[in-house]
């Protein structure tokens, strides 16, 4: 009965409270604000044999709203953070399992704070820093020296990603009168989806300047080149037809979508365009009653909503193509006419370039017949041999 008793007893035993972590620490291993977060567990976690103990992280820079959370097991994490602002870390203890009678059992907080100090007065930081990812092949970053920058200013860009054992320097600057005003960096499909931290400092004479700290995500930078081999064709339902493939560089084509407009012919006035579609797919079918107005076709493309947040869009394709009128698509026979000499001649002027063949008849039939071949539409022009009755036909197809 004693021993059922005291067996009782401790399985109503449940732990009802533990204590926080202990000694969080935060310590930068010189990565350009990705900083090592390490802390101890709870005294009496041996006491916790029959439950899982695991630890919410929480942190952010100063003046964010927002807390990033992270639930771990582990001891040590690392985290980036914006080295210009002070980084905030808190984590707690959390406790659950046949010692807390399956009830999730919370710590209280401890708080860490870590703050490099800013050297150099504000102003002295780099201006309108600015970075494009060409065709997800290589990175180029450019800036303006700050308000307070003195000659002989030397500025040197610094960069890190998960993957590198340290930080590494640019070595391909862009230049400004013998100052660095920019960088180009290849080769980086390893950072891709990452957080790239890049640092831009510089050194002067007898003068400290401020350091600038951006984090950057290269896909959400991306700029394509413009779209190749766009083509237009008119069918004969009067529907216009546009096809075009991805620029041949190293953007997914499954990452990419396209922005097409049309400008319409408005006579003297300058053509306008317009947005008709965006899309994924490479083609488009536009059926419209006035397509004889449409005088210019372009295509765009960024990348799309599945392989990033935002992006930039290309340049536009440079392609423009006349699109055939209605009128020109018809059959015209000319009513007899006297023609007052027989060298009179009747020309028809198609758009386009045209080769021209003529041949020659018995002289008791037409004298002269003139071919002239348009882009697949042949016009042929009938010389009568005494000069009195001339008759043309537009035909479609192929000539001859």
């Amino acid at each position: 009965m004693m021993l059922m008793w005291g067996s009782m007893v401790s399985s109503s035993f449940y732990h009802t409270s533990v204590a926080p972590p202990q000694d969080l620490q935060i310590t930068d291993p010189g990565l350009l604000g990705s900083l090592d977060i390490e802390w101890k567990p709870p005294p009496n976690v041996q006491t916790f044999n029959e439950c899982t103990v695991k630890y919410k992280f929480e942190y952010r820079n100063t003046g964010d709203r927002d807390w990033k959370v992270i639930f771990t097991k582990k001891l040590k994490f690392r985290v980036g953070f914006d080295l210009s602002r002070t980084a905030e870390v808190k984590i707690q203890t959390l406790l659950e399992g046949q010692c807390t009678n399956d009830m999730e059992v919370r710590s209280d907080w401890i708080f860490a704070t870590f703050q490099v100090p800013l050297q150099g007065k504000l102003e002295s930081e780099v201006q309108n820093f600015h970075c494009i990812y060409h065709d997800w092949k290589y990175l180029k970053c450019t800036w303006k020296p700050g308000h307070l920058t003195p000659r002989g200013v030397h500025y040197g860009l610094y960069y890190w990603y998960e993957g590198l054992d340290r930080a590494a320097q640019c070595d391909d600057y862009i230049q400004d009168h013998g100052v660095n005003v920019g960088c180009m960096l290849q080769n980086m499909s390893q950072a891709e989806y990452k957080d790239l931290i890049i640092c831009v400092n510089g050194s002067a004479t007898a003068t400290l300047l401020r350091p600038l700290y951006v984090t950057l995500r290269l896909h959400n930078l991306a700029k394509p080149s413009p779209p190749e081999q766009l083509m237009v064709s008119m069918s004969a339902s009067e529907e216009l037809h546009m096809a075009w493939s991805p620029p041949g560089s190293e953007t997914p084509p499954q990452c990419l979508e396209y922005e097409v407009q049309l400008a319409e012919d408005q006579g003297e006035t300058k053509a306008a365009w317009v947005s008709v579609s965006t899309q994924m797919e490479t083609t488009l079918t536009i059926s419209r009653a006035n397509q004889s107005r449409i005088s210019c076709v372009r295509v765009r493309g960024r990348t799309n909503i599945f392989c990033a947040d935002q992006g930039f869009w290309s340049e536009w394709t440079q392609e423009c193509f006349s699109v055939p009128r209605k009128e020109d698509k018809q059959l015209f026979i000319l009513i007899p006419v006297i023609l007052s000499l027989s060298s009179s001649l009747i020309i028809f002027t198609l758009i386009g370039q045209c080769k021209k063949r003529t041949l020659t008849a018995p002289a008791h039939q037409m004298t002269t017949v003139s071919l002239l071949t348009c882009k697949g539409r042949a016009l042929t022009t009938l010389h009568a041999s005494d000069g009195s009755l001339c008759r043309a036909v537009q035909k479609e197809g192929p000539s001859g």
